[in-house]
Parts: C-alpha cells; sequence; structure tokens
C-alpha cells in the first residue's frame, strides 16, 4: 500500500469519525430525557427537589443540553405546611426522546400510560444503557417517590426519603427503568412505582439503595 493510499484510508476514518461524534452531539442537544448517569452519591439525600433539579441541568449541560430547563421526576409529600408535588406536573408537556432521538412518549398521558420505557431506549445523558437484572451490579430501581399515575403519596406515609433530603431513615419508591423484576405482575413492570427502597441503613443510604438493586439514580426531563 502506497503512503498516498495509507494517508487517504487515515483521512477518511477522521472524517467518519468526526461525522459520527457530530451525529451524537447533535442528538444529544435534541436530548429530552435520561437517566442520571451518577447519584447525589449521598442516596436518596438529593438536597430536596431543587439539588435534583440542578443535578439534572448540569448533566445535560455537560452532554450539550444545557439549553433546557430541566426537571428530575420525583414526587414531594405533604409535610411541612409544605403541599405535596407531583412528578408528573413537573416535567412539562412532552414529547420527550433519548439522547439517541427515539421518542419515549408524546405527552404525559402516553407516559404514565405504556410509554417505549426499556432497558434500550431509558439511557443516561450520555446515550449508555443502565445495568438491569441479570447485570452486575443490577442498577434498575430508579428513584421516583411516585404512583404509577405519576403523583405522590398521600397521607404521612413517607415513599420520599423525607423529601429527597435522607440518607438514612425512610423508603422511596423506586420504579424499573427496564421493566422487569422478581415477578411478571404489573408493579415489577413499572418504570415509575415498583416498590420502596429499604435496607440496613434505614432505607434512603446509598449503601441501601444498593442492596435492593439500585444506585441513587433518577429520570430527567426537559420541561420546555
Amino acid at each position: 500500500m502506497s503512503k498516498t493510499t495509507g494517508f487517504s484510508i487515515l483521512a477518511s476514518a477522521a472524517l467518519m469519525a468526526v461525522g459520527l461524534s457530530a451525529s451524537l452531539q447533535a442528538q444529544q442537544a435534541g436530548m429530552s430525557f435520561f437517566i442520571t448517569s451518577a447519584g447525589s452519591g449521598k442516596g436518596a439525600d438529593l438536597g430536596g427537589l431543587a439539588g435534583a433539579d440542578r443535578h439534572c441541568q448540569t448533566l445535560a449541560q455537560a452532554a450539550g443540553a444545557g439549553n433546557k430547563t430541566w426537571r428530575a421526576y420525583l414526587s414531594a409529600s405533604a409535610m411541612g405546611g409544605a403541599a405535596a408535588v407531583n412528578a408528573r406536573d413537573r416535567i412539562g408537556k412532552g414529547p420527550w426522546q433519548n439522547a439517541k432521538g427515539v421518542v419515549i412518549a408524546k405527552d404525559v398521558g402516553d407516559l404514565h400510560g405504556d410509554p417505549n420505557i426499556n432497558k434500550q431506549t431509558a439511557l443516561t445523558e450520555k446515550g449508555e444503557m443502565v445495568n438491569g437484572r441479570g447485570d452486575k451490579p443490577n442498577m434498575h430501581d430508579i428513584l421516583t417517590g411516585s404512583q404509577p399515575d405519576g403523583t405522590a403519596f398521600a397521607g404521612d406515609k413517607d415513599m420520599t426519603c423525607k423529601n429527597w433530603t435522607s440518607s438514612g431513615e425512610g423508603a422511596a419508591m423506586v420504579g424499573h427503568h427496564n421493566r422487569q423484576g422478581l415477578t411478571d405482575t404489573p408493579a415489577a413492570k413499572s418504570w415509575n412505582s415498583s416498590h420502596p427502597s429499604r435496607g440496613p441503613g434505614g432505607g434512603c443510604s446509598q449503601t441501601d439503595l444498593v442492596s435492593t438493586g439500585g444506585a441513587g439514580l433518577f429520570y430527567c426531563f426537559a420541561a420546555n
């Protein structure tokens, strides 16, 4: 092979790599839904809803989609005189698409009906899949604090780890992003309301979340 031919092949490969990178960046810029690639590091203590929103915004910014207003898909309980907050009311009207341009739901009704959310589509802001059942470690428990319709739990039952400020006692409702669980029940297949967290530390620590198959990750949606 001549030097000219070699340079031509290298140049073509470089151009292809640049093209693929530009294509991925364009898709990420259009992204309006992702699972956080990392949690707070403090279990379900996310710094409240405001802290969770900032985390979404920071990750989106790093991925080239920071020109949108990002909200964490998390509900909050009525406590301390504050009204309950429903996750479904925080995330805009849709439609929403992942980092590869795949639409996961066209509107709020679709999202809480039968959305296109599964292991292949519920990607991080980097366009990467999140571990599910059968992977090590399993990370399919995604924090939501929500009922299947995206609303907060009524009464004094804590399903939000004290409104996302506890890394000790409490519990957080989680969903299975891969729509799989230990059984074939609707709850096991729910992306947003499968079971409460639990563990040796009280239910809200990073260790607790890991022990039930999670990592303190949560969903982020572009609200505009």
